[in-house]
């Protein structure tokens, strides 16, 4: 089977990933800002919004992993050198 490679011509798929980057270190920024919310707050609100917000950075980051390696098998995305 031979892939069509794309390489750096793809700036869509450079726009993909660093919105899906940007919107896991949002979820991250947003658990840091209930963990540090006031003591007047329930407990129990701070912990479960902290849990949700965490959540959907773990699947966040699940879900661009999948995509760049679907990417990368479907040959819309080339691997290079550094």
């Amino acid at each position: 089977m031979t892939r069509r490679v794309v390489g750096d011509d793809n700036p869509g798929m450079k726009v993909i990933i660093v919105l899906a980057l940007a919107a896991i270190l949002t979820a991250l920024a947003s658990a840091g800002l209930l963990m540090l919310r006031r003591q007047d707050d329930s407990e129990t609100a701070r912990a479960t919004g902290m849990a949700r917000a965490l959540a959907w950075r773990v699947g966040l980051s699940v879900a661009l992993f999948a995509f760049v390696m679907l990417a990368w098998w479907m040959g819309w995305i080339a691997p290079h050198g550094i």
